[in-house]
């Protein structure tokens, strides 16, 4: 699995983590910055790594932000890009079963790095399920309004 990674400053500590964790478990990643704790907007991040995913570069992205909030949003503005808030390995997995997300994105402020491996964990253990949430996806792409 090739994966884009991004944060913004609130992010960058939890970021190396994750990278290392990739690491481990044998993805290939790309950081897609920012590269220090130095002030930065998130919407860049997160528009970069969707716009990645949105192409095809990239299987799937992570981004992280204070809260994930602001980068779940963002991500979200970019066509094809479904990017899911997960704040427990719970919403992880079904936001890939149910959703067919492709972008993760989580909170680096309120999440411990046990819990945020847990999460990952889910989110690269659980495939889309199709069926009827197949049906549910394609009522989700935007409309041309």
């Amino acid at each position: 699995m090739n994966i884009a990674v991004g944060s913004d400053h609130a992010g960058y500590e939890m970021k190396k983590n994750v990278l290392s964790w990739l690491e481990h478990h044998g993805h290939t990643f790309e950081d897609m910055g920012p590269y220090s704790e130095d002030s930065v907007d998130y919407p860049d991040y997160a528009h970069k790594v969707a716009e990645a995913v949105a192409r095809g570069r990239f299987d799937q992205g992570i981004l992280m932000c204070g809260t994930g909030i602001g980068v779940s949003i963002a991500a979200n503005k970019v066509r094809g890009v479904r990017a899911a808030l997960a704040c427990r390995p719970e919403f992880a997995a079904l936001a890939r079963q149910h959703n067919d997300a492709n972008v993760l994105c989580f909170s680096a402020r309120f999440n411990d790095l046990a819990t945020v491996e847990q999460i990952l964990e889910s989110w690269f253990s659980s495939g889309f399920e199709g069926g009827r949430h197949q049906r549910r996806i394609d009522k989700i792409e935007p409309c041309c309004c």
